[in-house]
């Protein structure tokens, strides 16, 4: 069973700096650590509803890495919002429940990071075959030492969680039957009002949507229309195919967001 969104991944050209960047919009960021194979670092930004931004930067060069593809993108208008996370109950046997539905997921996989303060952390990821959906990620060590809790989940901007996730999409039904062979669950249909609203999150440009809520976060998947009515490639392209677009956050108040500190990523609040 999965639990909901573990973390929302954020590719960024320095961490130092995007650190400072996110400090600067009233988060709380907290050191990660390299990652076991030494391509990768990153920084936390944890939230009261047990999901997290993880911001991330190559230390090397690594084709090798399934990231690499977007580290030549990071300063494309969309920013690096380039992946995202579910939470599995147990990796092999949600893995194994999603392909006797009918869905292809691979692993699972060994991860890990060191964090600076020189605690091992291990993990374990399924992937999928399509870039539509999230990747699984189930963690060896206890999921404390993995997501900072308690005083980071305090943010000056006053942020308690992910409301919503928008996924951008070729087709939204296409999509939506894997997602429902992988949450083991139906989608539901937006009534106008909350189309509007996805809109508002998202684009204008939005026209079919599905909504799922496999935990306190909603994923919102939506597909797209250039002007001559036909699937915009070009925006799909930016977007690696689909993928995350943009991240609406639980606030008691409204908060603005610089786009040059986001790296042009959508946040909005609600």
């Amino acid at each position: 069973m999965i639990k909901g969104i573990d973390h929302v991944v954020i590719l960024v050209r320095d961490l130092d700096q995007a650190v400072a960047n996110y400090k600067q919009l009233g988060f709380n960021v907290t050191p990660g650590g390299e990652h076991t194979d030494g391509a990768t670092h990153n920084a936390l930004v944890a939230f009261a509803d047990g999901s997290y931004l993880e911001l991330i930067a190559f230390k090397r060069a690594a084709p090798e890495h399934r990231w690499w593809r977007h580290a030549l993108n990071v300063g494309r208008d969309s920013g690096g919002l380039i992946d995202f996370a579910l939470l599995p109950t147990a990796i092999e046997s949600d893995i194994a429940a999603a392909r006797q539905r009918g869905l292809d997921y691979k692993g699972p996989f060994p991860g890990g990071r060191q964090r600076p303060d020189g605690v091992e952390i291990r993990w374990q990821t399924g992937q999928p075959t399509t870039p539509d959906l999230p990747f699984l990620c189930g963690d060896v060590t206890p999921r404390t030492l993995r997501v900072p809790s308690g005083p980071a989940w305090v943010h000056p901007n006053g942020i308690t969680g992910i409301d919503t996730l928008v996924v951008i999409v070729r087709d939204v039904a296409e999509s939506a039957g894997r997602y429902e062979a992988l949450l083991g669950s139906e989608g539901h249909d937006l009534t106008e009002g909350e189309a509007d609203t996805a809109k508002k999150a998202g684009s204008p440009d939005f026209v079919n949507f599905k909504e799922f809520a496999p935990g306190p976060s909603k994923i919102i998947l939506a597909d797209t229309v250039n002007s001559q009515g036909q699937i915009d490639e070009q925006l799909l392209k930016v977007y690696g195919g689909g993928g995350p677009f943009s991240l609406r956050f639980k606030a008691p108040q409204p908060v603005t967001f610089d786009p040059l500190l986001t790296g042009h990523i959508k946040f909005t609040t609600v």
